[in-house]
C-alpha cells in the first residue's frame, strides 16, 4: 500500500529535478519508496507550507511568505496542496 496518492506521486515525478540534480525515482513505487524515506509531509495549503517552515525553524529572512512557495523543497501539487521534501 503506498503512502502518497497518485497526485502526489505524478507531481513529484514530474518535478524531482528540481531539488535534485538527477532523477531519484522513476516510477510511481520508486516515488513512493523515497518520500516515505525522507519522511516528505502533504500540506494541504500555501498557509500550511509557511506554518510547516516556521515550526520547523527555518528562518525565511523576513521574506514574503509566497516566497517561500519557490523554495525547491516545496511543490505544488496542483490541487491546492504542496509536498515538502526535505533532503
Amino acid at each position: 500500500m503506498r503512502s502518497y496518492d497518485d497526485k502526489v506521486l505524478n507531481a513529484f515525478l514530474e518535478k524531482q529535478e528540481q531539488l535534485f540534480d538527477e532523477r531519484v525515482a522513476e516510477t510511481l513505487e520508486e516515488a513512493d519508496d523515497f518520500l516515505t524515506e525522507v519522511m516528505a509531509v502533504v500540506v494541504d495549503s500555501a498557509d500550511e507550507v509557511v506554518e510547516y517552515f516556521e515550526e520547523e525553524g527555518v528562518d525565511m529572512d523576513g521574506g514574503v511568505d509566497g516566497d517561500i512557495l519557490q523554495a525547491d523543497e516545496v511543490f505544488e501539487i496542483g490541487d491546492g496542496r504542496y509536498l515538502i521534501v526535505e533532503s
